[in-house]
């Protein structure tokens, strides 16, 4: 039976059924053990019984950033069977078990679109349900995380050094993971302003708080209107070829400008310290070097540009408000130094 006569059967018939189970299970283990890992347990080697014992630790944040990824990827896969587009299911991506404060236990999810999207429609559908049931998701984390928050000691049972240096309004030593707050973190934390909520620098100890923040830095990412990421697909969708090639360069400006002075201070910090002062400490507070990695990656591996679909024309007006409330999304994920150091 052809793919026209039986789209949805054919999008489940070539698929490569044991590869995605696979690349899914490793991930559950790499990120039960990076949540083991996060919740200050790591995983020790030994017998089988005080392994899984260790692995149980990191269920929370396994299974809240596999719910994240898991709907962001499959709002994609839906959409794309709405509209008869061939896609794969999710690929999971295992990350490596690094000793490092970068070993998220995951590098996402992806989906590959195996043809040409037949219209604007299906370009807007299959770019926004991914993002927008994903937001879903981790506003929905972190409301959680910030309800049920352990209690005021539980920091201290994982770093008892604050307790002798005057509890947890002690600055971190220097050096120490600080994550950034975006739009959506200072709502929630002004709303429900909770007593025991952790300092930046020891959030990650906190499995829903984390998953929610990463899934929102995840979000935003994906939401940049360039090339045909998810936020490219919206901006080609609802403004066409011209607005999204204003976007791309205008957003890849941005993020450049954004990651410009922390350039400049590492690359000040290597040659001539000195000179670092120079630099206003507000462009500093508010720079991130990882955006200058993103721009490359950008311009030089996804592309500024969006192809045309199999049939161009305007959205209609539930699908133009739709791209606006998620481009708010956009504006209160978006986190312009997601991590620094103090």
């Amino acid at each position: 039976m052809s793919f026209l006569s039986s789209p949805k059967r054919a999008i489940f018939a070539n698929q490569n059924y044991p590869l995605h189970l696979a690349l899914f299970l490793l991930t559950v283990l790499t990120t039960l053990w990076a949540g083991a890992f996060w919740g200050g347990h790591p995983v020790r080697f030994g017998t089988l019984s005080r392994m899984l014992k260790d692995l149980s630790i990191g269920i929370p944040y396994s299974a809240s950033l596999l719910l994240f990824l898991t709907v962001h990827e499959f709002g994609h896969f839906f959409a794309c069977m709405h509209h008869r587009v061939r896609a794969t299911l999710p690929y999971y991506l295992p990350m490596p078990l690094l000793p490092s404060l970068l070993s998220l236990g995951t590098m996402g999810a992806v989906i590959t679109v195996k043809e040409r999207i037949s219209g604007t429609n299906a370009l807007f559908d299959i770019g926004i349900f991914g993002p927008a049931s994903g937001f879903i998701v981790c506003t929905g984390l972190l409301l959680y995380g910030f309800l049920h928050l352990p209690p005021a000691d539980f920091i201290i049972t994982l770093h008892p050094e604050y307790l002798a240096k005057g509890g947890l309004q002690t600055p971190a030593p220097s050096g120490s993971l600080i994550l950034g707050k975006n739009l959506l973190w200072l709502a929630l934390e002004h709303l429900i302003a909770p007593k025991n909520l952790p300092p930046m620098t020891e959030m990650y100890h906190y499995p829903f708080l984390f998953t929610g923040w990463l899934g929102s830095l995840v979000t935003a990412l994906n939401l940049l209107p360039v090339g045909q990421l998810d936020g490219g697909h919206l901006t080609y969708a609802m403004f066409g070829k011209k607005g999204h090639t204003i976007a791309a360069r205008t957003f890849l400006l941005f993020i450049t400008l954004l990651g410009l002075p922390a350039l400049l201070e590492l690359v000040l910090a290597l040659l001539k310290p000195e000179a670092v002062s120079l630099i206003p400490p507000v462009m500093l507070q508010w720079s991130w070097v990882g955006w200058m990695l993103w721009a490359f990656i950008l311009f030089r591996l996804v592309g500024l540009s969006h192809p045309p679909t199999g049939g161009d024309s305007p959205l209609n007006t539930p699908r133009k408000i739709s791209g606006w409330v998620t481009l708010a999304i956009f504006c209160v994920t978006f986190t312009p130094v997601p991590f620094g150091l103090t």
